[in-house]
């Protein structure tokens, strides 16, 4: 069996063991990864990767939509179903990928949050109170890092939110309003709507940047 096999089945397996008895699942899902040589620093790496990318998949849909949106003050009152159509699914779109965002960074919370709590409980175990003095100021580093990363996934992932609040609310409004009125009032609204998109698109590339640099730094590699 392949070692991507063995993670699947390990991960299925902890799901299976997890599934009556929420209070255990940590335990069998990282006792499970341990085995196959997962540490909670290796799974942490792991979820930062998957919330970057889930950012960059989230940004995509949020300039998609922009543009659907734009293209409604350019059709002729005989298309304005379609645009409708095209309008809701770039939003549902967005919606989604907004919603796998939140999922990543909770995924990210989760596992430093364990994994900081053991490297603490850890620090008892040393004999040597010069490597015990040397791995706490690293465990403070590395919290004080981890801290900023998640402070900027947050603000990344709150930005979402306005933005989307001010695509449905037009949505909806055409939805009520399938009429040339309708379009002519939302022309002025493109330019704002632009300007907050470009903005959340800015904190999300500032969290993509600063996980990157998160992921070098876990791994040793250098910039």
């Amino acid at each position: 069996m392949s070692r991507k096999s063995a993670l699947r089945a390990a991960l299925l397996t902890a799901t299976i063991l997890v599934t009556p008895a929420i209070s255990g699942c940590a335990s069998a899902y990282y006792g499970a990864m341990e085995s196959f040589g997962m540490e909670k620093r290796d799974l942490l790496v792991e979820r930062v990767v998957k919330a970057a990318s889930a950012q960059e998949d989230a940004k995509e849909e949020f300039v998609s939509a922009l543009d659907a949106f734009k293209a409604v003050v350019d059709v002729d009152g005989g298309e304005l179903e379609a645009t409708y159509n095209r309008l809701n699914a770039s939003y549902e779109s967005a919606e989604k990928e907004a919603e796998r965002v939140r999922t990543r960074v909770k995924d990210v919370q989760i596992v430093s949050k364990d994994l900081f709590k053991e490297w603490r409980k850890e620090l008892d175990q040393y004999s040597s109170a010069s490597l015990r003095s040397s791995s706490e100021r690293q465990l403070v580093e590395t919290e004080q890092r981890y801290e900023e990363l998640e402070r900027r996934m947050l603000k990344a992932s709150a930005s979402m939110d306005p933005v989307l609040n001010v695509f449905k609310d037009r949505v909806l409004f055409l939805k009520h309003n399938l009429n040339s009125r309708a379009i002519a009032s939302l022309e002025g609204e493109a330019a704002q709507i632009e300007t907050d998109v470009s903005a959340l698109i800015a904190d999300m590339e500032r969290s993509i940047a600063e996980a990157d640099a998160f992921i070098k730094d876990m791994r040793g590699e250098t910039a």
